[in-house]
């Protein structure tokens, strides 16, 4: 049995569809040798087919334009420096939009988790009332924060400081900094955990309350 094309649809047209998509598969296997060897110009001719697609396919989740642009400088970043790694003869599209995927799970995981983190500490201190009053008092909490922050590395320093100390905006620290808003929020994030996991050799209370008083700038 033949099926009959739509009146609007010719077999030349066709025809021109798969040569097209042929010719688009030859291109981009021809720009992915070109990566491979190191060549610049082929980079950047990927970087710029893919760039809208890939962002607006981040922003769904993300929400932030800032976030889905950051997210996709990294993934290209990682492109660049795994490019010997690329396989030209599988397609590239999945290879890039799978990174990107990770890459925004990643950072979902990372908000949701310095949030929860948050709400933890606030909630445990609403409990704790004269007791950190009593036996604390906010120069001893800047001292074992000040030993605390000696373990950071200093980029880490420097961003948590930048965040908490001089209430900047993840976005402003990276324009100051020249780095991305996703490295500042996983800079924030690797040093909320160093401090927490320093401030455990103390009571709970005690290291929460600290953490606290530096999430939420209580003390300068």
């Amino acid at each position: 049995m033949q099926l009959s094309l739509p009146t609007s649809v010719s077999a030349e047209s066709c025809k021109s569809i798969n040569n097209n998509m042929r010719d688009k598969i030859e291109l981009e296997k021809k720009l992915l040798d070109n990566l491979i060897s190191g060549d610049k110009a082929a980079f950047c001719e990927l970087y710029a087919s893919y760039k809208q697609g890939l962002i607006y396919f981040a922003m769904k989740f993300l929400k932030s334009r800032d976030f889905a642009e950051d997210i996709f400088q990294d993934a290209f970043t990682s492109v660049w420096q795994n490019r010997r790694f690329i396989d030209p003869n599988a397609p590239f599209a999945p290879y890039i939009y799978t990174i990107v995927k990770n890459r925004t799970l990643n950072l979902l995981g990372s908000i949701e988790k310095e949030e929860k983190l948050k709400a933890a500490i606030i909630k445990k201190s609403i409990n704790v009332g004269n007791y950190t009053e009593d036996q604390t008092t906010h120069a001893d909490l800047n001292l074992i924060i000040d030993r605390a922050l000696r373990n950071l590395t200093q980029q880490q320093s420097l961003v948590f400081n930048l965040s908490r100390k001089e209430m900047m905006s993840h976005q402003e620290i990276a324009a100051k900094l020249n780095i991305s808003v996703n490295t500042v929020q996983k800079h924030i994030s690797a040093s909320l955990k160093l401090i927490r996991r320093h401030l455990s050799k103390h009571a709970d209370i005690y290291a929460d309350i600290a953490i606290l008083i530096y999430c939420t700038s209580l003390s300068k």
